[in-house]
């Protein structure tokens, strides 16, 4: 699997375009690890230090990091995350 990643007007927060369908209709915002408990590719994410925000939509998701991580460090992270959840076969956000 290949993950694009995509800039935002915002510096904090960053794309993730997976190639496939994360949600197939409307979005889900996690602005905090306590409102994720109906994702699990969320919940994991948030166990990522340094992720404060996730949203998802149609084909990408999106996060919002800390004032103090790099994307640098972050995105090796982020990754593993997002290609482990595909591969378990989980559903993105459960109903």
């Amino acid at each position: 699997m290949f993950i694009q990643t995509q800039d935002t007007p915002n510096p904090a927060t960053l794309k993730f375009i997976p190639g496939v369908p994360v949600m197939s209709s409307g979005t889900a915002d996690y602005p905090a690890a306590d409102s994720a408990a109906n994702s699990p590719l969320a919940r994991r994410l948030f166990q990522v230090e340094g992720v404060n925000g996730v949203f998802l939509v149609g084909d990408f998701v999106s996060f919002t990091k800390d004032d103090t991580t790099d994307w640098f460090a972050l995105k090796p992270s982020i990754l593993a995350v997002i290609m482990e959840h595909f591969a378990s076969g989980m559903p993105f956000v459960e109903a």
